[in-house]
């Protein structure tokens, strides 16, 4: 846990379409971790497929930082093209600083309202006058100037990006970083970032969309099927090459319910199989995976949530698919639903539901979210954690095989095709222990409780939660939420304030007598998450024995769980 101390600093870039904002902030970010920071960027974009506005968050700390600050530093305006859209989403004040284009026109009213101080450039000028130059790195120039950034730190970025095959760009890209920094040598600077800590061992620059697809192939995957999707897509790229160089095979659907078929047929084949996708994706997924439930085939399923219902807004962050994961499928269906806590936390999640689902045979929904799967972070290498995944199968039959006997578990052993003697029924329709359909009241009862059996008797170890600190108050959460929740009970405590934390990553089945243990002592519960309607908080209220006193705090995206707020309703919540 970071001290609540530490310096940090917030900047966000802003442009229309075409302006280079997200390659300007991955450059940025680029540039500061190789000075021995560490950094968190998230993007915001409009809904169209093309074009439109373009936002890069970056905050910048000498510690791992999870969330977005309550305020930014510094906003380097491209250009005012539709910036007034973002007027929710960067909170300025009069302490901060406007880096724009004297060219470009007034300013929306948010920003002069804020009481930020605006510092004008005339960067479109500065960049035609070098042949092949660009707004974009003017602007970023300047801003390492105004953050105390060296200049070079972003050359090198630059160079490190496109190599040295297009030798013109980076002089022109060079020349343009100096001219942007000498025309801010007069701004004041904001904050103050060490340089001279650097790292004790190896870091990563990882998304959790990347993250996920990793603890994915670290579990065991190795068939992947998919439809492109905002904000899921990039699970698939990512794993598209990384599949391939460790044995595996992915294969773009022609849609969502192909893709969930053709896993669900890879996984009855013996391959450990996943898709990702969005909502709306999900939303097609769910009779198939009720398929999967009835015949006992594992598979996994990543679902990078975004605002709905409906196509809602595919570019911003919600947690708002928890109902349709948990109480979606048709029928008594009892699978499992997980969800990471961080962005790196992607990998261990990703990699335990790899190890859920293949151990239990049953499908594993896996709630990421756009801001956790976009959202690029700079940290130290995450801990590798080995988990024992194995398919229970059988290798040989002599007679009578049952695939769905009733054993002690509820797990009971799968013959994949080809087996001598395992040949079974595996379809929806409900059935016998050998897979025969059946209508008999004791074969659909018997096959039923052998399925939840199997989940509720199942040892999840201490990855069912992260617990941390005591107190009278523990906020329970999940999901996305966690990072500026973590962020706010460490100003708390630095106070000298008791509060607990309890981060749930498996949402379902319920832990009842887990919970109970960890809200020993506890006489009052917050319950944080980002939904209109307190999905997470009804959830609990139906499975679980909370305190006598509890807290729902709970609201919609696309607006990001800031700290402060979190903050507030601390000090709230531990007032007599």
């Amino acid at each position: 846990m970071p001290s609540p101390t530490s310096t940090s600093i917030s900047v966000v870039l802003t442009g229309s379409g075409g302006a280079g904002v997200m390659t300007a902030g991955q450059t940025f970010l680029d540039a500061a971790t190789s000075c021995g920071l560490y950094g968190l960027m998230t993007r915001s974009t409009g809904p169209q497929i093309r074009g439109g506005e373009a936002a890069a968050m970056i905050r910048l700390a000498p510690h791992a930082v999870q969330s977005l600050d309550d305020r930014f530093d510094v906003l380097l305006a491209l250009d005012f093209d539709n910036l007034q859209r973002f007027a929710a989403e960067i909170p300025l004040d009069r302490n901060s600083l406007i880096i724009a284009d004297s060219g470009a026109g007034e300013p929306p009213a948010f920003l002069t309202e804020s009481g930020a101080k605006l510092l004008l450039i005339p960067m479109a000028k500065l960049a035609k006058g070098i042949p092949g130059g660009r707004v974009s790195m003017i602007g970023l120039g300047a801003l390492a100037r105004v953050i105390g950034l060296p200049e070079q730190s972003i050359i090198t970025a630059v160079e490190n990006s496109i190599g040295k095959k297009k030798p013109e760009a980076l002089v022109a890209s060079a020349q343009a970083v100096k001219l942007g920094a000498e025309s801010a040598a007069e701004f004041p600077q904001v904050g103050k970032l060490d340089l001279t800590k650097k790292p004790a061992g190896p870091r990563w620059s990882i998304t959790g969309n990347e993250a996920a697809g990793y603890g994915a192939i670290r579990g065991g995957i190795k068939f992947v099927a998919g439809y492109p999707i905002t904000p899921a897509t990039e699970v698939l790229e990512w794993m598209a090459t990384a599949l391939q160089q460790c044995g595996g095979t992915l294969f773009q659907a022609e849609d969502e319910l192909a893709s969930i078929n053709m896993i669900i047929g890879a996984s009855y084949g013996g391959a450990p199989s996943l898709t990702a996708t969005a909502g709306p994706g999900l939303s097609l997924m769910i009779e198939s995976l009720g398929l999967a439930v009835a015949s006992e085939t594992p598979v996994v399923v990543i679902d990078v949530m975004r605002s709905g219902p409906s196509t809602g807004i595919a570019t911003k962050s919600e947690q708002s698919d928890l109902n349709i994961a948990v109480y979606g499928l048709h029928g008594d269906a009892p699978h499992v639903v997980v969800a990471p806590l961080s962005i790196d936390d992607c990998l261990l999640t990703a990699q335990w539901s790899v190890h859920l689902a293949e151990t239990m045979q049953t499908p594993v929904i896996m709630l990421s979210d756009q801001f956790l799967g976009q959202a690029r972070v700079v940290l130290d290498k995450p801990a590798e954690v080995n988990f024992d995944t194995k398919r229970l199968t059988v290798q040989g039959v002599k007679s009578g095989y049952e695939r769905y006997a009733i054993t002690p578990s509820g797990i009971s052993p799968m013959a994949l095709p080809g087996v001598n003697g395992g040949q079974y029924t595996a379809d929806g329709l409900t059935h016998n222990a050998r897979g025969t359909p059946s209508s008999q009241a004791k074969d659909h009862i018997g096959q039923l409780d052998k399925r939840q059996h199997k989940l509720d008797a199942f040892d999840y170890g201490q990855h069912w939660a992260e617990i941390d600190g005591e107190g009278e108050v523990a906020i329970i959460t999940w999901g996305s939420s966690c990072g500026p929740i973590r962020e706010a009970i460490a100003r708390a405590r630095a106070e000298g304030v008791k509060i607990k934390l309890i981060a749930m990553r498996l949402i379902s089945p319920a832990r009842p007598q887990q919970l109970t243990e960890a809200l020993k002592g506890v006489k009052r519960a917050l319950i944080f998450e980002q939904s209109h309607t307190g999905q997470f908080w009804r959830h609990l209220r139906a499975h679980y024995d909370l305190p006598a006193e509890v807290v729902p705090i709970y609201r919609p995206g696309p607006l990001p769980i800031r700290p402060g707020e979190v903050y507030e309703h601390i000090l709230q919540g531990v007032k007599p």
